[in-house]
């Protein structure tokens, strides 16, 4: 669907789509078609040779005990020919004048391997090079003849050539001249088909280890894991050499050099990967020919992988081919993308490759050049080269978002900075504002009560006692406002020390004794958040306690205890008891005081303080018997509330 609301396509009928679907398919097979004729056209013209003068055609052939003249190139209808190895037999003319020049004989191709005899002298044998004796390969091969061995005019030359399959030999024509004219199309052969695999195989190395790492790196693509799988397959089967004979290590060598079935295997998985397809159980048949491959030289010898090679390697390289055409196809019609349009092409060119391969091997060709593990090896490196640019590109495109990204975050930060300090500027201006409320409510209720008092008993002419009184609790109250404002550092027995002083005061004219005692070592927890409205709470609430004992509860004694608690849920909370010898009261079932209403409404006073705080008070009084008298008890809580709307 489009972003774009206007742009919004209108969905074409059905009849249109598939009318759509079959132009692109038909346009895709031609261009396809015109890949496989280019490419059979280019893979039908032959590489520069020798000048012709040195070319020689005409031998005797003694293959399987007959004798006959034959015309190089030649097929030979045998897959093993070890023991009695079909001989060549011909002749070529060494002018006298040549003697200054060395001369050289030149095999361009040939399957398996070969000894050319020059005058009955052995100048060349390629058994001793198994890298020239791969039958999937084009090496070149030259020899210089010795001028110990050349003779003025007519030469003999003989080639045994050795078969031991799993193809039927090849001998391809032969050049015998002066070394300087035959030695550039040898040299451009080896870089065709020696040094441009070589190459090739050495990219594969290369990024089948960046493949390997990518895919650890990113395990959730196991596309690449595959590939870089595949790719170290081919590194192995193209550098290891064709053993010659039993050794230790030639059963391994066999195995990985027969593995072209796991390879194409491997490619196929792949390929299938990236076209969207999700692994499946059944999948795992399309390695059975190459395990059985395995498991034969494993077990079996050369002659039954040699067999073998042929009933399952080359059909199960085909039929990958086949399908990862068809997926390719499939993938770039529906994605319609460079990658799948490029790796489509790319496969129809290794298909072309094989099929034209598979002919010389039926000798419908007239040369027998190898070409699809060329073209296999360049298909990967081209593969693995654009799964490396893409990775490339992501990792570009990380990079980008994540420069946008700081700035973002850091043009963010900026503006957070910005509106975290006007936050501030109004929290601090708030706090202010509340600081300022709290004083001026604290100020109402307490000083300003006392004055309105002074006030009053001063119209009324009542006397200086009253005034007096009125003009102390005042004073006491001012006290009160003053000190919590100190910053106690959340300590709250700096202001109970204070409050202790006044205490004393107000019980010494009554006779009252204070018994001040601090249980534990520390007193009370310190508290951090503690506010001066919380000070002044805790304090008022303690004052009410005095107040109610020195004025209702006759008492001789009043004891404070100040302690520390562990709680049940494992934090400390401090705790403060006033307890009076008075004559105590009844305590109504709702907390209350009985019978005296400026008693009960003080207690009310002393719950509601407690509750803006988060402490708990109980409260407990005995009006008969020895224990006689009124207890206050005030839990602080393990940390005070933030704000005065705790209060609930």
């Amino acid at each position: 669907m489009n972003d774009h609301g206007d742009d919004v396509q209108p969905e074409l009928p059905g009849r249109v789509r598939r009318r759509l679907r079959s132009s692109r398919l038909i346009q895709y097979l031609l261009l396809q078609a015109v890949i496989a004729v280019a490419g059979v056209a280019v893979l039908l013209q032959s590489l520069p040779g020798p000048p012709a003068q040195y070319q020689v055609t005409a031998f005797q052939l003694t293959e399987a005990g007959a004798e006959r003249a034959v015309t190089l190139p030649y097929f030979s209808p045998l897959r093993n020919a070890m023991n009695d190895p079909p001989r060549f037999r011909g002749h070529f003319v060494h002018p006298a004048g040549e003697a200054s020049r060395a001369w050289s004989v030149f095999l361009p191709r040939f399957t398996n391997g070969v000894e050319v005899t020059v005058n009955d002298v052995v100048i060349l044998d390629s058994r001793r090079d198994p890298a020239a004796n791969r039958p999937d390969r084009n090496t070149p091969a030259i020899a210089v003849i010795p001028a110990s061995v050349l003779r003025d005019g007519d030469n003999a030359i003989s080639i045994r050539l050795f078969i031991w399959g799993p193809i039927t030999g090849f001998l391809d024509r032969i050049w015998v001249g002066p070394d300087e004219e035959l030695r550039p199309t040898y040299n451009l052969r080896t870089l065709v088909f020696v040094t441009l695999p070589v190459v090739f195989s050495s990219w594969q190395a290369i990024l089948a280890v960046i493949l390997g790492i990518m895919w650890v790196m990113r395990r959730h693509e196991p596309a690449y894991g595959v590939l870089a799988a595949a790719m170290a397959v081919g590194v192995g089967q193209a550098f290891l050499q064709t053993p010659m004979g039993e050794t230790p290590f030639s059963r391994f060598n066999v195995i990985l050099i027969s593995s072209a079935p796991i390879e194409s295997a491997l490619v196929l998985v792949f390929a299938l990967l990236l076209s969207g397809w999700k692994w499946q159980r059944y999948a795992w048949i399309i390695f059975i020919p190459g395990i059985a491959l395995a498991l034969a030289g494993l077990f079996g010898n050369q002659a039954l992988v040699r067999a073998l090679f042929l009933i399952l390697a080359v059909p199960m390289v085909g039929i990958s081919l086949l399908i990862m055409a068809v997926v390719t196809a499939r993938s770039a019609l529906q994605r319609q993308n460079v990658a799948s349009f490029l790796l489509g092409c790319a496969v129809t060119i290794m298909l072309t490759c094989w099929i034209v391969d598979l002919l010389s091997v039926f000798q419908m060709m007239p040369n027998r050049i190898f070409t699809a593990r060329l073209s296999y090896s360049a298909m990967l490196v081209a593969i693995g080269a654009g799964l490396t640019w893409r990775f490339a590109r992501a990792l570009n495109q990380v990079d980008g978002f994540a420069g946008r990204l700081v700035t973002q975050v850091r043009e963010a930060e900026e503006k957070l900075k910005a509106s975290f300090a006007r936050e501030e500027e109004r929290a601090r201006a708030a706090a202010l504002a509340r600081e300022r409320t709290r004083l001026m409510r604290d100020l109402h209720d307490g000083l300003g009560g006392q004055l309105v008092s002074i006030v009053a008993l001063s119209e009324r002419g009542n006397g200086s006692a009253g005034i007096g009184d009125a003009a102390r609790a005042a004073l006491k109250d001012l006290r009160l406002v003053i000190d919590s404002m100190d910053d106690i550092g959340g300590d709250l027995m700096l202001a109970l020390g204070s409050w202790r002083e006044r205490a004393m005061a107000q019980l010494r004219p009554h006779d009252i004794a204070l018994d001040w005692r601090a249980v534990t070592a520390q007193g009370l927890p310190v508290h951090p958040e503690l506010r001066p409205w919380h000070v002044i709470q805790i304090v008022r609430l303690l004052d009410e306690a005095v107040t109610n004992a020195v004025k209702h509860a006759e008492a001789r004694r009043i004891t404070v205890r100040i302690e520390t608690l562990a709680s049940a849920d494992g934090l400390e909370r401090g705790c403060i008891t006033v307890e009076d010898d008075g004559r105590g009261f009844e305590i109504t079932p709702d907390g209350g005081a009985a019978g005296a209403a400026k008693t009960a409404r003080g207690l009310r006073n002393m719950r509601s303080r407690a509750a803006r705080c988060g402490a708990e008070l109980e409260l407990s009084s005995c009006a008969q018997g020895t224990h006689k008298g009124t207890r206050v008890r005030l839990t602080l809580p393990h940390r005070f509330p933030d704000s005065d709307g705790a209060a609930g």
